[in-house]
């Protein structure tokens, strides 16, 4: 069963994106991500403070150790960026279209490949992510998936834009993005069979994912919503990061009293 609940989370990430991207027009696409973009950060914060690493600093590895892993975690994922091979929310700005007009066309594809590129190494990573979570805790497993599914809605539907923009059909663009997805099922399939047998890794793999999920709210996702915004545009960005925590808290809650 929780080969099942890997395989089934890790679809639903990259299906439920796609469709939902598939469903609305461009012009409504960019005025949703602005929004969504705020309430993945709340969803990523509230999973990784509140679920994921209390649950790895319950186990009996030392502090210490975690709190190394989760340093190490952090630089990581910023070297892995600078390298432009995680790309997460740098192209959910929330502007639809206008944010890529000054590229040639060739320059455009060129920069579309390497957002599919990049998604495909992401969901890998959010694949083995989801894994290590269920093979630790059947409702860690929901939780954490809960975050990275609300993480990819935001992200796969700004990845759509940016294809779009690339000179990408619609249809060109929704495949691609799905095949993308699919890589986080290739991810959870490996780290089932991969990362189970070592247990004792399960509370480091946990702060790495931590590692990952405050790495892209605070690296990727925050800074784009620190612009000078009329004041109802601002209290629209806290209540939806407020919403994002507030989903994780009751999740919790609901996992917890069961």
């Amino acid at each position: 069963m929780t080969l099942f609940y890997i395989v089934l989370a890790t679809t639903l990430g990259g299906v439920l994106s796609v469709v939902i991207a598939a469903s609305l027009t461009q012009q409504l696409l960019g005025r949703l991500v602005r929004h969504l973009v705020s309430l993945s950060a709340g969803v990523l914060l509230g999973t990784a403070l509140l679920h994921v690493l209390p649950e790895a600093f319950e186990s009996a590895v030392a502090p210490s150790a975690l709190f190394a892993t989760l340093l190490g975690g952090l630089l990581f994922f910023f070297l892995l960026e600078k390298a432009e091979l995680y790309r997460h929310g740098h192209h959910h700005e929330g502007d639809g279209h206008e944010h890529h007009h000054h590229f040639d066309t060739e320059q455009a594809g060129r920069g579309g490949w390497s957002v599919l590129l990049g998604d495909s190494i992401h969901n890998f990573c959010d694949g083995i992510i989801i894994a290590a979570a269920f093979l630790a805790d059947t409702r860690l497993g929901l939780v954490t998936s809960l975050a990275i599914i609300a993480h990819e809605i935001p992200q796969e539907v700004g990845d759509t834009i940016v294809l779009l923009n690339a000179g990408f059909s619609r249809a060109k663009a929704l495949a691609f993005n799905a095949l993308s997805g699919l890589a986080a099922v290739l991810g959870g399939v490996l780290g089932y069979f991969v990362v189970g047998p070592w247990e004792t890794l399960f509370p480091y793999l946990l702060v790495a994912a931590a590692s990952s999920f405050i790495y892209v709210a605070v690296a990727d996702l925050m800074p784009q919503l620190q612009r000078r915004l009329p004041w109802r545009s601002t209290i629209a960005q806290v209540a939806w990061i407020a919403f994002g925590l507030a989903v994780v808290t009751s999740a919790r809650t609901l996992l917890h009293g069961h």
